[in-house]
């Protein structure tokens, strides 16, 4: 049934795209453009001694994964349409054959330009500022996207969004893990986005949201809060930033919320390798806390593995963590053999803010581990994109009792092989005639 709807929509939008370029035809007056863009991503992936999802108990755990994405976009004068419509694909060693693991949109929307403000309407990624509390999610098969109203407003040094989004009740059919909407957890949610740039060494950004968290099995809603931005600062090779958020309200067990977020980080560019260096800070909630309150920062819906590390081991918050928090001082290592190849290497040290304890309630060390990402990517064409690495994690006796590693004595490690392939097979424009 979702494929069937999937299908109707676009050939909706085909006849709107045919009816509304014999109309133009007629008259000669308005622009058009239409694009179509063809994505085949297939991605082979090696787990030992952790979980990632979609593993949840085999070890070692080999699969693969395939996205087949149709994306198309249909601009007027005064309006779009995008749609982008996408199959995932699933092969694991307990299913040798493939299935299907959802057929879905991940963008769906229309958008029309007021005088000097944009509405955009339907299913949107968002991604804000450097994807730390919203992200599109790029490296997951599935994406991510939301579902609301973004009002737009840019100008020279100035930008503005305002988001009103919401959720609702998906269809099940497919695998929920591989939905671009599976992982929203709010009901509503506002979101004001501002930021500055001078154009030459200094820039803001600002994010301030409200989302409306309905407790689990109830209808009961609980306003929760973040609010907070980040500085950069440039001069020469050199590169500052300072990220920081603060979260208060209620949390989705009706807990009275006060929790912060701190991120770091100083780059050093050369001409083909750039060195940073930096931490982040997610707070915990202290031992003598009472269970009416919570110290725990929720990153929202930003990607975890860009500052985290690539094995993910920790991206629930505060689940993978226990709710201690997390400090992870981190350096990374880029660099650009030639135009098409560049290497990359990623160190990463875990501890959580406050001890977490065993099961005789005695405090265990605060660090958890360390980690290295090793990646190639190779660009031989600019359709074609191979991306390839390896990491590794090694864990301390403080992971016995967190959900992740398996065996705290083995080394845990994660690796894959990813091919992009994407072309334009329709590229349509015609202007004005003047």
């Amino acid at each position: 049934m979702v494929l069937k709807g999937i299908l109707k929509a676009v050939f909706f939008l085909f006849v709107i795209i045919i009816a509304d370029n014999a109309n133009a035809q007629e008259n000669g007056s308005l622009s058009q453009q239409f694009q179509m863009n063809i994505e085949i991503r297939p991605r082979a992936e090696y787990t030992s001694n952790y979980i990632l999802p979609p593993n949840d108990s085999i070890d070692p755990y080999f699969y693969i994964t395939q996205r087949n994405r149709i994306s198309m976009l249909y601009e007027r004068e005064k309006w779009l349409m995008k749609s982008d419509v996408q199959e995932i694909h699933l092969w694991d060693e307990a299913n040798s054959s493939s299935k299907v693991g959802s057929v879905n949109f991940y963008q769906l929307f229309l958008e029309t330009k007021f005088k000097s403000i944009n509405f955009r309407l339907g299913r949107q990624n968002v991604l804000l500022d450097n994807g730390r509390l919203f992200s599109d999610a790029p490296w997951a098969q599935q994406g991510r996207a939301h579902e609301g109203i973004r009002i737009m407003k840019y100008g020279k040094h100035f930008a503005n969004d305002l988001f009103f989004l919401f959720t609702r009740k998906y269809n099940t059919s497919f695998e929920s893990a591989y939905s671009p909407v599976a992982s929203n957890k709010y009901k509503y949610m506002l979101v004001y986005n501002f930021s500055y740039n001078s154009k030459e060494n200094f820039s803001f950004n600002s994010i301030n949201t409200v989302d409306f968290l309905e407790k689990t099995n109830s209808e009961t809603l609980y306003t929760r809060a973040t609010t907070g931005g980040r500085i950069e600062f440039r001069k020469r090779q050199w590169y500052y930033t300072l990220n920081s958020y603060f979260q208060f309200g209620q949390n989705q067990k009706g807990q009275h919320l006060f929790a912060y977020y701190f991120q770091p980080e100083i780059k050093w560019s050369l001409q083909k390798s750039t060195l940073r260096l930096g931490a982040e800070i997610i707070s915990g909630s202290t031992p003598n806390l009472s269970v009416e309150n919570s110290g725990d920062f929720d990153v929202l819906y930003g990607v975890t593995w860009k500052f985290n590390g690539n094995m993910n081991v920790f991206t629930r918050f505060p689940a993978d963590v226990g709710g201690k928090g997390l400090v992870n001082p981190y350096l990374f290592y880029l660099f650009q053999i030639n135009s098409k190849l560049s290497l990359r290497s990623d160190f990463h040290l875990f501890y959580t803010q406050y001890p977490l304890e065993n099961d005789l309630n005695q405090e265990m060390s605060r660090f958890l581990g360390f980690e290295n990402d090793i990646s190639m990517k190779y660009v031989p064409i600019k359709e074609l994109e191979i991306n390839v690495a390896f990491s590794f994690y090694k864990a301390t006796d403080s992971m016995i009792n967190l959900p992740k590693i398996q065996d705290v004595n083995q080394l845990s490690y994660w690796s894959y092989l990813m091919v992009s392939y994407s072309f334009n097979a329709v590229n349509f424009r015609r202007n004005k005639k003047i």
